[in-house]
């Protein structure tokens, strides 16, 4: 080796941080919710692309997944490209997806036989970069299975969304249990939007942001996605200032 030349190990290295450095860049790459009291609190300014995000149901909701689904539809649908959507169990009701703005004709739908399908299924679809977005319904996720799914977006720079959801009550606690994803979100429902008529309203959420690497947790009062898949404060909540309202739902908690 001539004295003008790196070692091996030096060229070995500057790889490596090369590697490092682009994935760094698509890492700060976001898809930002549109509402300031939001995005303001994530790293970015929204939702990390190329990254796993963890979204699940609370109270009923962490089994029936409805309002869950529904918000991982709005994110995907501001997504550009198609969205493959993996499940299990054949209820996934496909008009209330198109009201939350997910076209039907973006959707690729895979019905799997087991989770483990699931997985593999979910893993693959966040290596193929023409994709929008990969959602996969799983109760479980272990930190290794996650960690492959993180590296797989990381690699292709799409989103990726598990939707937790269980058959039973008690499997809920899975849900405390650590993994790869960047953002970790809980959504009930709560009662719609009063109107001045007679009627069923928009309807409300309780977002909780219970993980967020590199940034807190917090939690939010909105309406649901529209049809562009755009969710929204409240005006009695827009109102006011942000941390006045957090704190008025955590001291009646």
């Amino acid at each position: 080796m001539s004295a003008s030349a790196p070692p091996i190990a030096i060229a070995q290295l500057r790889e490596r941080v090369a590697r490092l450095e682009g994935a760094a860049a698509r890492a700060r790459e976001v898809l930002p919710f549109g509402v300031p009291a939001i995005d303001r609190v994530l790293p970015g300014g929204g939702l990390a692309l190329g990254s796993l995000h963890e979204v699940a149901g609370g109270g009923n909701g962490a089994l029936d997944g409805a309002a869950a689904a529904l918000f991982a539809a709005g994110i995907a649908a501001r997504t550009v490209g198609k969205v493959l959507w993996c499940v299990t169990r054949q209820d996934l009701f496909a008009p209330a997806i198109a009201q939350a703005g997910l076209s039907p004709d973006r959707v690729i739908y895979v019905e799997a036989g087991d989770e483990k399908a699931v997985l593999a299924c979910f893993e693959e679809g966040l290596r193929h970069r023409g994709l929008g977005a990969v959602v996969a319904e799983v109760a479980r996720l272990s930190m290794t299975a996650s960690r492959r799914l993180q590296l797989a977006g990381e690699g292709s720079g799409v989103i990726g969304i598990a939707i937790r959801r269980w058959r039973r009550q008690a499997d809920t606690m899975e849900f405390g249990q650590p993994t790869a994803a960047v953002t970790r979100w809980r959504v009930s429902a709560l009662p719609s939007t009063p109107l001045p008529v007679p009627g069923v309203g928009r309807a409300r959420w309780h977002v909780e942001l219970i993980r967020c690497r590199a940034g807190e947790s917090t939690d939010f009062e909105v309406e649901a996605c529209d049809a562009q898949g755009r969710i929204r404060l409240p005006s009695v909540v827009a109102d006011r200032p942000l941390q006045k309202e957090i704190g008025r739902r955590r001291a009646a908690g």
